[in-house]
């Protein structure tokens, strides 16, 4: 299951009046979204990266189409909106730095003397 902005926060059915308590129950909230790191010893190399660029491809697709969604009225929810833009964008600009890393490795390689 993928990480959800939407199952951080579940409202309860009794106010709680204590301040800690509902803090602690949003940072446990939290706590549960972020993914588990799985160890994919069968992957090789080739088809990780794939995968990567894969899933940072579909990230930008599904924050464009909420995009537009709310540039038509039928979203309403405008930080979800922003914070796919946003997880979308970071996506992107890792996957350009490792690129670029990469390439400079590369370079770095093709210079040295034999």
């Amino acid at each position: 299951m993928k990480p959800n902005l939407t199952t951080v926060f579940k409202p309860q059915l009794v106010e709680t009046n204590n301040n800690q308590e509902q803090i602690k129950n949003l940072q446990e909230g939290v706590a549960n979204l972020s993914p588990k790191i799985e160890d994919n010893r069968d992957l090789d190399f080739l088809q990780s990266i794939k995968n990567a660029i894969t899933e940072v491809s579909d990230n930008q697709t599904h924050s464009a189409e909420l995009t537009k969604k709310y540039e038509l009225g039928i979203e309403n929810d405008l930080t979800k909106v922003m914070i796919n833009q946003q997880m979308a964008s970071l996506g992107f600009q890792m996957t350009l730095n490792i690129r670029n890393k990469v390439l400079s490795a590369y370079k770095d390689i093709m210079n040295m003397p034999v």
